[in-house]
């Protein structure tokens, strides 16, 4: 979806035309497949970071074009909303201090980004779902002039018929709305994790990113409020998964866990989206078929939480898996923290034999939407039908196996990313946690959530140990601190 499209007007020989180069692109990548032809370099790592803009009243500002001139960094690129943005990662190698340097990077695109903003009045500001953030502000008019937003709103109503989008999300409050427009995406921001792999690791690697999807939303949680409603721990799920649904089934819908286990190599994704997902962008491309351009828009119009990309180093094709289920913020810290556990967690799964026969996938699916539900409350079956919270799975388990998976790894001062993460389930209070605690003992103010969250997002300090006093009017002049 990052690639740019000249019209959205497509004709029925445009959707022919576009079926018959993805199905001889797929057939393409399967010879790949088949023939060993992916790239087998080491493990390299990358994010891509969502924020929202803001004004000085914490309310969403329609600003992307003029503040990514203000940026001036092919990093940072425009989203669905102009008052979305996205910062992406050079890659790192899985190798030294590898998230010491993910953390340099990610910080100073952070802080650069937030100077720019606030030399035009504005600030960004991570979370997975922005507090202060209404309906009206969904509207078309916040949509990003880019012309393929435009296309995927009107292709998701094609194939709805044109009925309207509905959002029914049961949580600890009960929200239920219509919704014209594919717009309610932009109300989800996330921090995406790349890995690359090499085609013999693929398929352990992928099925381990789904296994551990339950245990880093609830570890990560930080998005309980949709509209002043309390909802979900990481409330982003469900929206996300509604904000583009064309259909009823697992089989049909474009944002989903899945229905399997990956088998003998990730090609069987590919082949899926070629039989289980109709075209929804049919933009006909003149790149040389040999670098897959209608396949991997189309995969880039299906939106697994773990999902599998193709991409190119000099022209070389490598693997990547995208791990979708971490939300944007509460600080840099916490995100490096968060991509630390995800990458020594994969790691150290490899040293389990039978993972998928362990815990078998509906399993799996099961315990990420619990998770995703309750946060660090959520009880869950883990390996060989045993049930426990997983809060205890983290603390007694995952943690430590994260700490094998770094020394596998051999990246080094790993431990003090991982400590971070200990620290924040031991206390319980991951972001999610902070903003029902910091409403429960003040009041359901989101003016007032948002300003005391900023404060402690821009001090840099881990979220775990955020007060919950009632903060002062936010300057947005502070720095935000190198380490906690």
């Amino acid at each position: 979806m990052g690639q740019e499209i000249a019209h959205g007007g497509f004709s029925e020989r445009d959707f022919a035309e576009f079926k018959r180069r993805l199905q001889r692109e797929t057939a393409i990548l399967q010879d790949w497949f088949e023939q060993d032809r992916l790239a087998a370099d080491e493990l390299s790592l990358g994010y891509e970071l969502e924020a929202c803009i803001i004004d000085r009243q914490g309310e969403p500002r329609a600003d992307i074009q003029a503040l990514l001139q203000q940026i001036d960094d092919p990093a940072a690129v425009p989203e669905l909303a102009q008052f979305n943005i996205e910062l992406n990662g050079a890659p790192v190698q899985a190798r030294g201090h590898a998230f010491d340097r993910f953390h340099d990077e990610l910080s100073q695109i952070w802080q650069r980004s937030c100077r720019a903003a606030q030399q035009r009045r504005g600030d960004l500001l991570m979370a997975g779902i922005l507090p202060t953030l209404q309906p009206q502000h969904l509207c078309l008019q916040n949509m990003s002039p880019l012309q393929r937003y435009r296309a995927l709103n009107e292709q998701v109503l094609r194939l709805r018929k044109g009925r309207p989008l509905k959002l029914d999300i049961h949580g600890r409050d009960h929200l239920s709305l219509r919704h014209e427009d594919v717009m309610l995406e932009a109300a989800a921001t996330s921090f995406q994790l790349h890995l690359k792999v090499r085609p013999q690791q693929a398929v352990a690697f992928y099925n381990a990113s789904k296994i551990v999807s339950g245990p880093m939303v609830a570890a990560c949680a930080n998005a309980p409020f949709l509209f002043g409603r309390s909802l979900w721990d990481e409330t982003r799920i469900p929206l996300f998964e509604q904000a583009v649904s064309v259909g009823a089934s697992d089989r049909s819908r474009r944002v989903t866990f899945g229905i399997r286990y990956a088998e003998h190599s990730l090609f069987e994704c590919f082949a899926d989206n070629l039989s289980r997902y109709p075209v929804l962008l049919p933009r006909l491309m003149s790149e040389d078929e040999q670098s897959l351009p209608h396949l991997r828009l189309h995969n880039g119009t299906i939106w697994r939480w773990n999902r599998p990309l193709i991409g190119f180093d000099n022209d070389r094709p490598h693997l990547r898996i995208e791990h979708r289920v971490i939300p944007s913020g509460p600080t840099v810290v916490d995100a490096t923290a968060n991509a630390a556990l995800y990458y020594c967690l994969l790691s150290g799964l490899q040293t389990l034999a039978d993972l998928p026969q362990r815990l078998p996938f509906e399993q799996a699916r099961n315990n990420f939407y619990a998770c995703a539900r309750h946060g660090l409350q959520a009880e869950i079956i883990w390996l060989d039908g045993r049930q426990l919270s997983v809060k205890k799975l983290l603390l007694q388990e995952l943690l430590p196996l994260a700490e094998q998976g770094l020394q596998q790894l051999g990246i080094e001062n790993g431990r003090y990313w991982l400590d971070i993460v200990h620290e924040r389930v031991a206390s319980g209070q991951n972001g999610a946690q902070w903003q029902r605690d910091y409403v429960a003992r003040h009041d359901a103010d989101m003016s007032a959530l948002l300003r005391a969250y900023q404060q402690h997002q821009k001090s840099g300090r881990a979220v775990h140990s955020w007060s919950l006093s009632r903060t002062g009017p936010w300057t947005g002049t502070e720095n935000e601190t190198e380490r906690i």
